[in-house]
């Protein structure tokens, strides 16, 4: 089910707002068991609920927000396990093989597994086309490309949602988006020295 951009955060939403918002009324509707007080679990048209968003900042706000509306509205999915996050790919390495032998492609997906990756292919004096693709999103991939990594049974990586994520995404919301403002500021202040700034989006 294709989301257009990001939905409501629902943290501070009414339940009103909430179901007057077409995105979250669409999941809601898609799932089929209700909502909140009312939401039935047996009811649910789907065994497993997979997010699959970009690998940048963008994307993990959107998987945020979605897990939000999962925890807050229809949480038996999360307390039983269906809900999961799909792991896409970071990187595209292409390894150039010689003589007619075809070209192997590998992918990564974290900054330490590419650069394992290339410390391995220089030790065993293996070439690799550069520049090497990064991804950042999932957009930016051909369909055989996304099917491969993200969505096919025997290749992708799930990363399955517990109570434990959830709640630390209700308390993250919170706390950078709700209506404290003291919280937010010392937040920031406090993680100013151990940010990384290679995470920014160039």
């Amino acid at each position: 089910m294709p989301i257009r951009g990001k939905i409501l955060n629902v943290q501070k939403a009414s339940i009103s707002d909430m179901l007057s918002n077409n995105e979250c009324a669409s999941i809601i509707q898609v799932i089929g068991a209700g909502s909140g007080r009312t939401f039935d679990i047996d009811q649910a048209r789907y065994g497993k609920v997979i997010l699959m968003s970009d690998a940048d900042v963008d994307g993990a706000h959107i998987r945020t927000l979605l897990l939000t509306l999962f925890f807050k509205y229809m949480r038996p999915m999360i307390e039983h396990g269906r809900v999961f996050a799909a792991v896409p790919p970071l990187h595209r390495v292409v390894i150039m093989n010689p003589g007619t032998k075809p070209n192997e492609t590998v992918y990564t997906y974290s900054q330490a597994e590419l650069e394992t990756l290339l410390a391995k292919l220089e030790k065993a004096g293996k070439r690799y086309q550069e520049p090497i693709q990064r991804y950042k999103g999932l957009g930016e991939m051909d369909a055989d490309q996304l099917a491969e990594t993200t969505m096919d049974k025997s290749h992708r990586s799930l990363r399955r949602v517990t109570m434990a994520d959830a709640a630390a995404v209700e308390n993250m919301f919170e706390l950078l988006m709700g209506n404290e403002v003291a919280p937010r500021r010392d937040f920031i202040v406090d993680s100013a020295d151990t940010f990384e700034r290679d995470r920014i989006d160039a």
